[in-house]
């Protein structure tokens, strides 16, 4: 597993960090596990062990947003063009193998299960398309946005039909909890973005203020929908909270490595503008590790790198400081944690596989 150097900045927000992790993580120290063998199960290609349960994923999409006006329908479609990795929904499928498994030895995801992957790819997008007018971007995964071709008031109607006929799938599982446990996703949404449109001048507070911001707008979504097959497929709170922590780590993991992306890699290769969260006056992760070491960067903060040159100088500052290395081992810790508590299951091809998810997270490059 992960090790994490021992040195003095690695843990620079330790109370912070005590605070996050006591108001994100119930505990589960107690709780009855598998012994955390590794398997006999060889090393598993999440994305060819979820494809079975993805097959046609993007056209029973397509079918949900059903609409009899052609341009409303071109642009709730776009995103949907089947070249992105479909993240979400494998790990949703996987979860809810890996819970079938642990609990009756099935190895069949139920329909119900499925649609709940579905439902998560809908509701991510039609974030994706309110994001996109909020930060007023013009492109996203390599083309230009939603909002770019159609216009912003567009756009925003063709985001609430998505989450609209999300909506619609989930009131058609009939399942109570489950509709309460994904609205809960779309009411974290709603706040990650308000958080995100707010700033702390305190240092401590800051950063508390950013790993909260990255639950709700990223982590929540994965977590809620993991513990949703969960409570499909298995009836014990034990294993649904297993799959929530494992959800929630994984997805705070992936945003801080998205966060470090922003400033290590080409626009080319992220499909989307280099630098684009200083542009937009974020202080992600590795500036507010930078400005441990360049206190200066504190005014830039403040007034969101609206000055002529700061977004420039921000940027210089992160990539002279530790601020990536920083960001990278707290995503080490999230994804160290999302291991452990997958691990709780009882061994399967999936839960391998969802292992090594988490070493997948920390080696993308887009």
């Amino acid at each position: 597993m992960c090790h994490f150097p021992q040195r003095s900045s690695v843990l620079s927000f330790p109370k912070i960090c005590n605070i996050f992790w006591r108001f994100h993580h119930t505990s589960t120290s107690q709780m009855c596990s598998c012994s955390k063998t590794v398997s006999d199960e060889k090393y598993q290609d999440p994305f060819q062990l979820g494809r079975k349960d993805l097959k046609n994923l993007y056209e029973d999409i397509k079918k949900e947003l059903l609409v009899s006006t052609a341009e409303l329908r071109e642009m709730c479609e776009y995103y949907f063009d089947g070249k992105g990795k479909a993240f979400r929904p494998m790990i949703v499928v996987l979860m809810a193998r890996a819970c079938n498994i642990h609990h009756s030895n099935s190895r069949e995801v139920q329909a119900s299960q499925r649609s709940v992957a579905i439902i998560a790819e809908m509701i991510h997008t039609a974030s994706l398309v309110h994001d996109d007018v909020i930060d007023d971007a013009n492109s996203r995964r390599g083309k230009m946005t939603v909002n770019q071709i159609w216009g912003e008031r567009k756009a925003v109607l063709a985001g609430d039909f998505i989450l609209s006929a999300a909506s619609l799938a989930l009131a058609r599982i009939g399942n109570t909890t489950i509709i309460s446990v994904l609205t809960q996703v779309i009411e974290d949404l709603v706040r990650g973005e308000f958080l995100q449109l707010g700033s702390k001048e305190n240092e401590n507070e800051r950063f508390a203020h950013y790993l909260e911001k990255t639950f709700k707008k990223t982590a929540s979504l994965i977590a809620n929908s993991c513990k949703a097959v969960s409570i499909l497929g298995c009836p014990d709170p034990k294993v649904h909270e297993i799959a929530y922590q494992y959800g929630k780590n994984v997805g705070i993991a992936f945003q801080l490595i998205d966060d470090v992306l922003d400033f290590t890699s080409c626009a080319d290769h992220l499909g989307k503008p280099a630098a684009a969260d200083l542009k937009l006056g974020l202080a992600t992760g590795p500036v507010l590790f930078a400005c441990q070491q360049f206190p200066e960067m504190n005014a830039m903060i403040m007034r969101r790198f609206s000055k002529p040159g700061d977004v420039e100088r921000a940027r210089k500052y992160v990539l002279q400081s530790d601020g990536v290395q920083q960001t990278t081992y707290l995503a080490q810790r999230y994804c160290h944690e999302a291991t452990r508590e997958i691990s709780k299951l009882r061994p399967s091809p999936e839960r391998e596989a969802l292992i090594q998810l988490t070493e997948m997270v920390l080696m993308r490059d887009k």
